[in-house]
């Protein structure tokens, strides 16, 4: 490679980083002169990258967004995690983007250093994926796409939704922010004909082009993962039930992830958890989780199934001895 070539490709890599450079900067960092750092500038324009000149005290160069998308310049790090990103992407809930995904990495993997190559193989080699479940929803890209646009721009969105029982609404919201969870897609938003926040499912929206009129937002929960993903679980459990439980609140929250129920304080030494599942059996493993008193009224099969537990291991452990 010759020297310019090489100058070329490290001036690059500077550029490449988020912040501006000085020109007496890229100049020391590279070795040579302030003229030959503008013509190397000028190299790189030709070449279709769009380098940003500002001026002032502060001024300097950066690489800017241009029409077409030049080529990039990654490290070994920065290469190993986009190769098992796409990797990871070609089996996604996202529409469409697996071809594209598999295009890409197929390029990449052409040109990746044979230490690069080994790396990625290991990985691959010695990582068991869990077979993908091929009947969930998929999410159109173009969607997407609109979503995170108007949360951008804190545009209102109307929508055709259909609910979990398959009901057909339009729904009118301010959107805030998109939620992955596996295979799925929730946008977070404020109803407002409810006037209250809520989570819509991407692969049941049809939103409405043009989008409504900017808003002014909103104080967003705490912890907005958290708020989604307890809802969204509550939303498909089949069976619920309110726990009382000898334990602090605060411990009682350690134990319990967001996603299994929700945790209300009653005092320094008792609080409800509000939980549910899909079977007993699920509900029976949270609460042995706790590993504190509780208390449990229903429903009633979950109380039947409590029952039947205890009986079990009470026969699988031998009897106290007499003193």
């Amino acid at each position: 490679m010759s020297e310019t070539s090489a100058r070329l490709l490290r001036l690059l890599s500077l550029l490449q980083l988020p912040r501006d450079w000085a020109g007496p900067e890229l100049a020391q960092r590279l070795g040579v002169s302030g003229r030959t750092v503008r013509a190397d500038v000028q190299r790189l324009r030709d070449l279709g990258y769009p380098v940003v000149a500002t001026r002032g005290n502060v001024g300097g160069y950066r690489l800017g967004a241009g029409a077409n998308l030049p080529p990039l310049l990654l490290d070994d790090d920065e290469a190993v995690a986009v190769t098992v990103g796409l990797r990871t992407a070609t089996g996604g809930a996202i529409a469409g983007i697996e071809e594209a995904s598999l295009r890409a990495l197929a390029k990449l993997e052409q040109v990746l250093p044979s230490r690069l190559r080994r790396r990625v193989s290991t990985l691959q080699t010695y990582t068991v994926p869990v077979p993908r479940d091929d009947t969930g929803p998929t999410v159109d890209t173009e969607v997407l796409m609109v979503l995170a646009a108007v949360c951008r721009d804190r545009e209102r969105l109307r929508f055709d939704y259909a609910d979990n029982s398959g009901a057909a609404t339009v729904r009118a919201v301010e959107p805030y922010r998109l939620v992955s969870w596996g295979r799925r897609w929730y946008l977070f938003a404020w109803d407002l004909d409810r006037d209250d926040w809520r989570t819509f499912r991407v692969d049941r929206m049809r939103p409405r082009i043009p989008t409504g009129p900017r808003f002014a937002p909103r104080e967003l929960p705490d912890d907005v993962a958290a708020y989604v993903s307890s809802r969204v679980s509550a939303a498909a459990w089949r069976y619920r039930t309110r726990v009382t439980v000898h334990a602090p609140a605060e411990v009682v929250g350690e134990r319990i992830s967001p996603a299994v129920g929700v945790v209300e304080r009653i005092d320094e030494q008792t609080c409800v958890l509000d939980t549910g599942a899909d079977t007993v059996e699920t509900l029976g493993a949270y609460l042995g989780l706790l590993d504190a008193d509780f208390d449990v009224t229903g429903p009633p099969e979950l109380v039947a199934y409590l029952r039947r537990l205890t009986a079990r291991y009470a026969r699988s452990t031998p009897p106290t001895p007499d003193r």
